[in-house]
């Protein structure tokens, strides 16, 4: 008897523009938990909560690729299944714990089972998003990739003053570019702010973006910010324009 084979859950792209380079990345758009891994344990609390997913985010990040006619590629699944944005290695990659929570459907798990997901959630994605990386390449044209997150206002008891957070990898440009691009926006704004490279969090960026030099960065939106569809499109359409003024921008007048 043949084995049936397991179900991927590869990245959703909706196409933007012809020829537009900006490629927007959501890994964690969705708090879906397929039926291959139950309810992890959780409560229905806690499959809503941030642990899940990043609220608001694929609003934002929609929101932006219409404005400035971008790709838009997202995850189907559950950062608790899979953090995409975590090497394999990374102990957040299938978290036992996050924030409050236990995931007891993480504790414990074994080689195969961990190798079963990375292929099926890890693997599947972060294929699809090279794929798109590189069919605009084969075509002349040079990606510029941005990540979209939303982060709590509050972090162990302790108020986030920063609404609107750029962060960079080894490559400053594009992240300097947009914070410059956001002075006068009314948004408390802030450079590796709520977190840094240092801190784990530009997996995505050094696995796509670094290898072929390509411009980049990862923006942190304060999710009350974001908390409804409306709040997210209009938080879309004041920070599409600081992007679009950053991609505009040469290395020498970020400096």
């Amino acid at each position: 008897m043949t084995k049936a084979a397991q179900p991927t859950f590869g990245a959703i792209v909706e196409e933007g523009d012809v020829g537009t380079p900006l490629i927007l990345v959501c890994e964690h758009a969705s708090n879906t938990i397929p039926a291959a891994w139950g309810d992890l344990g959780l409560s229905a609390e806690a499959r809503v909560a941030h642990i899940a997913w990043d609220p608001g985010a694929l609003d934002l990040a929609r929101g932006m690729a219409r404005a400035l006619g971008a790709c838009l590629v997202h995850a189907p699944v559950s950062r608790l299944v899979y953090d995409l944005n975590r090497s394999p290695d990374h102990p957040g990659a299938m978290p036992v714990r996050s924030e409050v929570f236990d995931i007891p459907g993480n504790a414990g798990l074994q080689a195969p089972a961990r190798l079963a997901r990375t292929r099926a959630v890890y693997q599947a994605f972060h294929d699809d998003l090279h794929g798109v990386v590189a069919g605009r390449l084969a075509v002349g044209v040079v990606p510029v990739m941005v990540t979209v997150h939303s982060f709590t206002p509050v972090w162990h008891g302790t108020q986030r003053q920063v609404e609107f957070g750029v962060i960079h990898d080894a490559d400053p440009d594009l992240a300097l570019g947009i914070v410059a691009a956001a002075a006068g926006s009314g948004l408390r704004v802030a450079l590796n702010q709520p977190y840094a490279a240092a801190d784990g969090v530009t997996h995505t960026l050094r696995l796509h973006a670094g290898p072929y030099g390509l411009r980049n960065a990862m923006l942190e939106v304060r999710n009350d910010l974001i908390a409804t569809p409306d709040a997210a499109a209009t938080m879309a359409l004041r920070i599409a324009p600081m992007i679009a003024r950053a991609m505009a921008l040469t290395p020498a007048q970020v400096a």
